[in-house]
């Protein structure tokens, strides 16, 4: 028999018994549906992480006041120690990195015409902008010398532009902060929350100087909340945070056995643990799948046999006229995989509408691609070659005189 007329002849048997080939397929479409889907959210994660690691930089390090001393000093002194823009400016020494950046932060009153509302405002200096890769789409960003004189400017995100000023441009007009006024000067590029919790279209950002004289006021000026240090290259990341260990440890004054008063956070840890994440929910994902492909696969088996059973005369007639046994191995086994295919084709299709039924619902960019469908059928194919191989090999050892006899 020629591949075509194999085809063929697998297509009728497929048609001529719609409702048991649909229930064969079941299985099949359910498994298939998930592992496309778990590949779909699988790659959709990778490239998130990818694209925020790539915000961040994998090179990135947040310092944190705190650590295994604060307990103890508070005790003490009644006071936290802290970091200051006197650290910024001796890290920003360091031969290892690009850049040490100090910043403020406190959630503050905003108010512009009739719209008030509470909103998380960050004081920083330029270099910040080069180390969060943070874009300007309109207008500019502060300068070094709007730092000294503490410039009352203020760089926001698109959505706090369109929220206080809806269909205007913003550059140039004064948002109030606690009730002082800061003029406009720039709109951030892009949008959605970054790894470390940020909203880039939510963003607020002032002169570090500025946030300490008019909205974090206390009895140590030159204090800072973090400071956010990169390497310059992923390779040096290591040395780097030593070198920044012994300067950090060298300015505070502490001990040799003494624990740091400091915490560092290395963003190359946080995309690592993320990672694992996604892929623990890939795999989760892979085991719903693979059930189902396994269940669909045994469903096939065992309707391969009934046929089999159901059409023993036709397997006769067909050895009488000179069809050899691998002639109905090749003719069952073909429906076999027919039927994984059929199912595939839908399983894929119900997966496409639940990536984009996702896509909608979460904001979240799901796409089904080539690779996922190729993997797809492959998968099918495998399942309809393994559980219908034994059914048609059944059927291509019956002898044609016992087929013949068969009511």
């Amino acid at each position: 028999m020629k591949v075509f007329q194999v085809v063929v002849e697998a297509l009728r048997s497929m048609a001529a018994n719609r409702l048991r080939t649909a229930l064969t397929m079941l299985g099949i479409v359910i498994g298939i549906a998930s592992v496309v889907l778990m590949l779909a959210l699988g790659d959709t994660m990778q490239r998130f992480i990818k694209k925020e690691m790539q915000m961040l930089g994998t090179n990135m390090v947040y310092i944190m006041p705190g650590g295994d001393r604060t307990a103890e000093l508070r005790s003490r002194s009644g006071a936290a120690p802290s970091l200051t823009l006197a650290d910024a400016n001796a890290l920003n020494r360091l031969p290892n990195l690009l850049g040490a950046a100090p910043a403020l932060q406190g959630t503050f009153k905003l108010a512009a015409g009739n719209e008030t509302a509470a909103n998380m405002v960050h004081g920083v200096t330029p270099a910040m902008f080069k180390i969060r890769n943070w874009k300007i789409e309109q207008g500019s960003m502060f300068t070094d010398d709007d730092v000294r004189a503490a410039a009352r400017m203020v760089v926001v995100g698109q959505k706090v532009a369109d929220r206080y000023f809806y269909r205007q441009d913003p550059l140039g007009r004064y948002l109030r902060i606690e009730n002082v006024s800061f003029q406009i000067i720039g709109v951030l590029q892009g949008e959605g929350r970054q790894l470390d919790g940020d909203d880039l279209s939510e963003m607020v950002l002032v002169p570090i100087t500025a946030a300490r004289a008019y909205m974090v006021r206390g009895p140590f000026p030159d204090n800072v909340h973090y400071i956010a240090a990169q390497g310059k290259s992923d390779a040096v990341l290591t040395d780097a945070i030593e070198d920044m260990k012994e300067t950090l440890r060298d300015r505070h004054r502490i001990k040799l056995d003494d624990p740091d008063d400091f915490r560092m956070q290395n963003m190359a840890t946080f995309a690592a643990t993320a990672g694992k994440i996604s892929a623990g929910i890939a795999a989760l994902l892979g085991v719903i799948g693979g059930i189902s492909l396994l269940v669909g696969g045994i469903g096939i088996m065992n309707i391969m046999l009934v046929s089999v059973t159901e059409r023993t005369r036709e397997i006769g007639i067909r050895m009488a006229i000179g069809a050899k046994p691998r002639d109905i191995l090749l003719q069952f086994l073909t429906e076999a995989v027919m039927i994984c295919l059929a199912g595939a084709a839908v399983g894929i299709g119900i997966a496409a509408a639940g990536a984009a039924a996702i896509s909608a619902a979460a904001d979240f960019d799901v796409r089904v691609g080539l690779s996922a469908v190729i993997v797809a059928c492959a998968f099918a194919t495998a399942v309809g070659v393994f559980f219908g191989f034994y059914p048609a090999r059944r059927a291509s050892r019956l002898l044609p005189v016992d087929c013949l006899r068969h009511e």
